[in-house]
């Protein structure tokens, strides 16, 4: 199979996952949501988004979640009750198959949320950490697996800024701790959602070595503390964008 193989559609799609997953993975996330804007833009059917994200979360957060555990950005009493919590909902999440407008109107909200925390970044670190509350963060796990399974997104967008804000862990720590988190949101949104499988595309392929070069990149920028302050919210306007188009379309 070679690049001839797949259409200039293809090819630009690629690259803006590539850019996507770069910035996505250097905060420990997965970046379904802007894979999801990416491919809206570029017209790709709406009953293969979720599959696509959820496929190409499980490549990057796999990868980022082993670069972050390495160097110790991890906090494991906040991983595990979110955790244990996010599988079933996930599960749950990818089995059921939402009407058309609904998927889209609901998929619309999670991407402005996500647009706008990248632009404005409403949550900030406490001066001191807090004790987790268990059932709390289940429950916080539960709400956010769900969300996941539906919509085809991992729920790092929403879990780190909350267990920030919450004082349960530091940003890096919530980097690593996000990452495994997505990586079984996925696994299990992708497992309820098993049927559709069969109907990814070629292009799944290339999507793929876009994300698998991107997370290399963006998990090294990640560790090694770079800020990419300008192009988070660059990729926040983006989301904005689309998110918009889902709702008001």
């Amino acid at each position: 199979m070679t690049l001839d193989y797949f259409s200039l559609n293809d090819l630009i799609t690629a690259l803006f996952i590539f850019l996507g997953a770069v910035i996505y993975s250097s905060v420990g996330h997965g970046g379904a949501s802007s894979y999801i804007a990416i491919m809206s833009f570029m017209g790709t059917p709406t009953q293969i988004i979720k599959p696509i994200g959820l496929s190409l979360n499980i490549i990057v957060s796999s990868i980022a979640s082993y670069r972050f555990v390495k160097h110790r950005f991890l906090n494991p009493s906040v991983l595990i009750p979110v955790v244990i919590g996010s599988i079933p909902a996930a599960f749950i999440g990818g089995l059921i198959d939402l009407p058309s407008s609904l998927f889209r109107l609901l998929l619309g909200f999670v991407l402005l949320f996500a647009g706008l925390q990248l632009i404005f970044n409403f949550f900030h670190q406490r001066n001191e950490l807090q004790k987790v509350n268990f059932i709390l963060a289940f429950f916080l796990g539960g709400g956010i697996g769900l969300v996941s399974g539906l919509t085809g997104t991992g729920g790092g967008i929403f879990l780190s800024p909350l267990i920030i804000f919450l004082g349960w862990t530091t940003i890096r720590e919530a980097s690593g701790t996000a990452s495994i988190f997505i990586l079984c949101n996925s696994l299990a949104g992708l497992a309820g959602n098993f049927s559709s499988i069969g109907h990814l595309p070629p292009s799944i392929f290339l999507y793929s070595i876009a994300v698998l070069m991107g997370v290399l990149i963006g998990t090294h920028l990640g560790i090694k503390q770079l800020n990419p302050d300008s192009l988070r919210k660059v990729l926040g306007v983006v989301l904005i964008i689309a998110a918009l188009k889902f709702i008001l379309t």
